[in-house]
């Protein structure tokens, strides 16, 4: 059975704790920085706080380019990390992901473009509708395998996604992911928010860890696990009467 283990702390206190090259994979989406208070969106959890996600840009790219050296660090010599952003408009200028990435230790292998279908309809411009994926290596070498044959623009839909946090991205897109390399590994996730690499390491036979540092994501992250493992025995205990 895979051990998911969600830890409420900062990232970078987190990953601080673990040895050089200890995860095979890492999997996860930063918040954006889009310059504005934002809520979870979900009625059922009133008792979130709204968080703050508008930090200086330059200190905000500097934090992430850290956070990127960390998990550079943590993740063992042939392992990859799947970084979910995004090109993002502030003061009528896109800023790409690559100004910081390119400044890490990583290399980059692909950059998958996820179309989500984001609902800005701003005649400014031409409607962004879409998401990055960057897959980052230390090396160019690995053992991924395309055993889903996808191609680079992929159509993860949003029913996928959990909802009782707003940005989380699509359990199908983690499974995916995780579909392309040997079952069995460690798997990160830095950003946990509401859980979804964990649930979806559960079910594709990983151990994962996530760190969340919003108390309330975490929380619910906890409980959506245990959620999901009632269902999973319950699905198997009447599979198994039948």
């Amino acid at each position: 059975m895979s051990k998911i283990i969600y830890e409420n702390c900062d990232c970078m206190v987190g990953m601080a704790r673990y040895p050089d090259k200890y995860f095979d994979l890492i999997i996860t989406s930063p918040p954006y920085n889009l310059g504005n208070q934002h809520h979870t969106g979900n009625k059922r959890f009133k008792a979130y706080n709204k968080y703050s996600d508008d930090m200086p840009e330059e200190k905000y790219q500097i934090w992430q380019t850290n956070v990127l050296n960390e998990c550079h660090r943590v993740l063992k010599d042939d392992g990859a990390m799947f970084y979910n952003h995004k090109n993002r408009i502030r003061n009528g200028i896109q800023i790409s992901p690559y100004e910081w990435i390119l400044k890490t230790n990583f290399i980059v292998k692909q950059e998958i473009v996820w179309f989500n279908g984001s609902q800005n309809f701003d005649k400014c411009r031409f409607y962004p509708m879409t998401e990055r994926l960057y897959w980052l290596q230390k090396t160019n070498k690995g053992h991924f395998r395309n055993n889903i044959n996808s191609h680079d623009i992929c159509d993860w839909k949003a029913e996928g996604t959990d909802k009782q946090h707003k940005r989380s991205f699509p359990l199908s897109m983690v499974k995916d992911i995780l579909c392309c390399f040997p079952s069995g590994g460690v798997v990160l996730d830095p950003f946990s928010g509401s859980g979804t690499v964990g649930v979806a390491c559960h079910d594709m036979g990983f151990d994962a860890v996530g760190f969340e540092l919003d108390e309330d994501y975490y929380k619910a992250s906890k409980q959506r696990l245990e959620n999901h493992q009632k269902q999973i025995s319950l699905f198997d205990y009447l599979n198994n009467a039948n």
